[in-house]
C-alpha cells in the first residue's frame, strides 16, 4: 500500500511504501531528463559498536563503513559493478556519511536494468583476504591523501578538538592502523548487522512510475525473515564543551587557514526538535555570516579575510556543530572579531530588514532544489533518515520568528564551546605544533 505525500505549496508529491522484505521505498515522479536512485543504510562512519546476532557488544575498527562501502561493487564471478553500471550508461557511485550509507546512480536510459543492479550487487556482499588486503592499500593512500590536504586536515583537526569521547572526532575513512584490523568476517557481520532491508531505504526521483520501482524491487527482493530487532545504535557520553580551544599543525600553505567550531551540545530529542534546530541554525548562519552581510565585508576590506571563507553547521541525531572556516593572516584576530560581533548583536537583536532578506534567499533556494532529480533525492533520503516529512520544511521556515533566532544566538554561541583549528605555513615557527 503507497502512502501519498503531496505539498499544495510547492506543487510537488512523492510516495512511500514499505516492501515485503522490509525495505522503505520512495518515489519522486519528476518529469526532468535524468532519473535518480539512491540505495541506503541507516550505518555511518560513526556507529563503530556492533551488537552481535548473541547479543555480544563489539567495538570496530575506525573506517569499517567506509572500507565497506568500497568492497561492495566488487561480484563473486570476478566483475565489478561500476562497469556493468557503464554498460547501461548509468553513473554509479557511493557514498559514506556519519549516520548512513548510500549506494546511487543517474541515468537517462535503461533505468531498470541499472536499478535492478543496485538492487543486487548491496545485497551480495563478496570479501576474501587478497581482496580485502588489496583495498587496505588502496584505502591507506586514500587517507594519505586527506591528510596531505591542508584544509581536510584543519577540519579533522577541528573535530577532534570539538569532540573528547564522540566516534565524529575520527576520519570517515578511519587510520591506517584501524583499518588494518578490518577482516572478511568483519565485514560479513556488520553486512548482516546493518544491511537487512528493513534498516535500509531506497528513494527514487525522475520521470518514473511507482508501479515500474515496485515491479524491479519485487524481482529482485523477495520476503526475508526480519531480524529479531533492528540493530541498537549507541554512542558515548559526550562532556559538555570543548575537548581543547585551540590546535595548530604547520603544512605547506601560502597563508594560515582557519577553522572556528561551535559545538552543539543541546540534547533534542524529537526529529522534528532536531528539524527546527536544523532549520533555525540555517537561517541564523546566513544572517550572520553571508557575504552580504556586516561581518564578512568589514572583514574583508580590512584585509583580514580573503575570498576564501565558507560556513555551516552539520546536526545530526547524536552531535552537532558550526563551522566558519577561511583563509587568514590573523586566524585569532577574525576569531575575536566574531566575538564581538555577535555579542554586539546580541544586545542589538537581529534587524527586521535582514531576517526578512535571508529568509526569503533560502526560502527561494528550496524551491530550486526541486528543479534537480540529484537534489530531490538527496534531500528525501536525508529528511527520510531524520524521520521527518520532506515537505515540512519550507513550512517551517515560514515559521521561525526572529525572537527565536534571538534566543539560539544567546544560547548557542557560548566561549566554551568554541575551537579554533589553524594550519600554519610550515616556515612560521612562532607557535608550536599542537595535534590531538
Amino acid at each position: 500500500m503507497w502512502t501519498e505525500y503531496s505539498s499544495d505549496l510547492l506543487r510537488e508529491h512523492y510516495f512511500m511504501m514499505r516492501h515485503e522484505s522490509g525495505l522503505s521505498v520512495y518515489v519522486f515522479p519528476k518529469a526532468l531528463t535524468g532519473t535518480y536512485a539512491l540505495l541506503a543504510t541507516r550505518y555511518g562512519s560513526v556507529d563503530d559498536v556492533l551488537v552481535t546476532e548473541d547479543q555480544k557488544t563489539v567495538k570496530l575498527p575506525h573506517g569499517v563503513a567506509h572500507f565497506l562501502e568500497h568492497k561492495m561493487f566488487e561480484n563473486e564471478d570476478g566483475s565489478d559493478s561500476f562497469s556493468r553500471f557503464s554498460a547501461y550508461g548509468a553513473d554509479a557511485n557511493a557514498y559514506t556519511a556519519y549516520h548512513h550509507t548510500a549506494y546511487l546512480f543517474s541515468c537517462t536510459e535503461r533505468f531498470e536494468e541499472s536499478l535492478g543492479e543496485l538492487l543486487t550487487f548491496v545485497y551480495r556482499p563478496y570479501f576474501t583476504k587478497q581482496t580485502v588486503k588489496k583495498e587496505q592499500g588502496i584505502i591507506a593512500e586514500e587517507i594519505r591523501m586527506y591528510e596531505d590536504n591542508p584544509w581536510e586536515r584543519c577540519y579533522q583537526n577541528l573535530l577532534r578538538a570539538l569532540y573528547r569521547e564522540h566516534p565524529a572526532r575520527e576520519n570517515i575513512c578511519g587510520s591506517i592502523s584501524s583499518i588494518k584490523r578490518i577482516t572478511p568476517e568483519l565485514l560479513y557481520a556488520v553486512h548482516r548487522a546493518y544491511y537487512h532491508p528493513s534498516n535500509m531505504a531506497l528513494v527514487v526521483c525522475g520521470d518514473v512510475t511507482r508501479e515500474q520501482v515496485l515491479r524491479i524491487v519485487d524481482e529482485k527482493l523477495k520476503r526475508v525473515s526480519l531480524p529479531a530487532r533492528l540493530p541498537r545504535r549507541t554512542w558515548p557520553q559526550e562532556p559538555q564543551g570543548v575537548y581543547r580551544k585551540r590546535i595548530r599543525a604547520r603544512m605547506q600553505v601560502a597563508k594560515p587557514l582557519f577553522s572556528i567550531g561551535i559545538k552543539d551540545d543541546s540534547a533534542l530529542r524529537t526529529p522534528y526538535e532536531r528539524l527546527r534546530r536544523d532549520a533555525a541554525m540555517t537561517l541564523l548562519d546566513e544572517i550572520l555570516f553571508s557575504r552580504s552581510e556586516r561581518f564578512y565585508n568589514e572583514l574583508f576590506e580590512a584585509g583580514i579575510l580573503t575570498t576564501a571563507f565558507s560556513f555551516g553547521h552539520s546536526y545530526t541525531e547524536s552531535f552537532g556543530f558550526n563551522c566558519l572556516s577561511g583563509e587568514s593572516n590573523e586566524p585569532e584576530t577574525v576569531l575575536s572579531r566574531m566575538m564581538e560581533y555577535l555579542s554586539e548583536v546580541q544586545r542589538t537583536g537581529i534587524s527586521d530588514e535582514a531576517f526578512e532578506r535571508c529568509r526569503r534567499a533560502l526560502y527561494a533556494d528550496e524551491i530550486r532544489a526541486y528543479d534537480s532529480t540529484e537534489e530531490i533525492g538527496d534531500r528525501l533520503l536525508s529528511f527520510v533518515f531524520d524521520d521527518v516529512e520532506l515537505f515540512s520544511y519550507p513550512t517551517l521556515l515560514q515559521d521561525i520568528t526572529k525572537e527565536e533566532l534571538e534566543r539560539l544566538l544567546c544560547e548557542a554561541f557560548r566561549e566554551e564551546s568554541i575551537s579554533l583549528s589553524v594550519i600554519e605555513p610550515l616556515e612560521d615557527t612562532t607557535r608550536k605544533e599542537e595535534t590531538i
